[in-house]
C-alpha cells in the first residue's frame, strides 16, 4: 500500500513500548499521518512483529527494536539503530512505562525503584540520547504523563510520584531544548481498552466522569498527534485528557 500523506509526511516517529495497547495505537497514529515509524518493545516481541506488518501495510517504513528503556548502553544503541535505518528522529514519543497499585503502608523499595526506572529514568534516557537527532530537525517530544501524575491516587504513591516527575521533566526538558525542540506531556485519565478485568471499574469510573464516559485510545493519539504536529511556540505543556474526571 502507498504510503499516506498527512501531517507528518517524511517524518520519523519513535515510540517507545509500542507493542501493545496505547503505544500501538500511535504507531498506527503516526503511520496513517504519513510518518516512517520505529517501535520499542521488551518482551512482546511477537505482537511488535505483528505491529510492524501492520505499519508496513499502511505504507510506512517501519522498524521495532527490543530495548529495556531503564539500560543506558541499550537506550544509546537503540536510537543509534532507529536514526541509522531511518535516516534520523523527528518526533520521539515517550510511552513505555509500568502500572502497579499497591498500599502504602506494603509499598517497598524495589517496588518504588522499578517504578521509577521504568516512568522516570526511561524518558530521561531516551530523550537525551535522542537529543542529537531531534535538534537537527528541530523536532517535537511528546511524553506520556498520567492523571495519576496530577492528582493523589492513594493506593498509587509510586506511581503517581513517577508521572508527576514526567511532567516537570517535561517542563524542564522544554526550556533546556528550546528553542530547537518543543516538548509537551498528555496525561489520559482512564482509557479504555477492554481489559475484561477491569469492566466494572471503568463502569463506575465513566459515571464519576462528566463527560460521561471512559477515554478511548483515539482521545490519546488526538492528542499526541496534536502536540506531535503543532506550532513549536506550544511548548512545556501537560495536557489532561480525562473527559473532566480530574476537575
Amino acid at each position: 500500500m502507498a504510503k499516506s500523506t498527512g501531517a507528518l509526511d517524511g517524518k520519523v516517529v519513535l515510540v517507545t513500548g509500542a507493542a501493545k495497547r496505547l503505544g500501538r495505537a500511535i504507531a498506527l497514529a503516526a503511520a496513517d499521518e504519513g510518518a516512517d515509524v520505529a517501535i520499542t518493545y521488551r518482551e512482546s516481541a511477537r505482537e511488535a512483529r505483528t505491529l510492524v506488518s501492520e505499519l508496513a501495510r499502511r505504507g510506512a517504513e517501519a522498524l521495532a527494536v527490543r530495548c529495556d528503556v531503564t539500560d543506558e548502553i541499550g537506550v544509546r544503541e537503540m536510537v543509534w539503530e532507529v536514526a541509522r535505518v531511518l535516516g534520523g528522529i523527528d518526533v520521539l514519543v515517550n510511552n513505555a512505562a509500568n502500572y502497579q497499585t499497591v498500599e502504602f503502608g506494603k509499598l517497598t523499595v524495589a517496588e518504588w525503584d522499578a517504578i521509577f526506572a521504568s516512568n522516570a529514568r526511561g524518558p530521561f534516557l531516551v530523550s537525551r540520547e535522542a537529543l542529537p537527532y531531534l535538534r537537527k530537525r528541530h523536532g517535537r517530544i511528546v511524553n506520556l504523563g498520567s492523571l495519576g501524575g496530577l492528582r493523589p491516587w492513594a493506593t498509587h504513591a509510586h506511581y503517581c510520584s513517577s508521572k508527576a516527575a514526567v511532567h516537570m521533566l517535561t517542563k524542564v526538558m522544554a526550556k533546556a531544548f528550546a528553542p530547537e525542540i518543543a516538548v509537551n506531556a498528555v496525561a489520559p485519565g482512564m482509557i479504555e481498552l477492554g481489559e475484561k478485568s477491569a469492566a466494572a471499574f471503568m463502569k463506575r469510573i465513566a459515571k464519576q466522569t462528566p463527560m460521561g464516559r471512559d477515554g478511548t485510545a483515539s482521545d490519546i493519539t488526538a492528542a499526541v498527534m496534536f502536540f506531535a504536529t503543532a506550532p513549536s511556540f506550544i511548548t512545556g505543556q501537560v495536557l489532561a485528557v480525562d473527559g473532566g474526571l480530574g476537575l
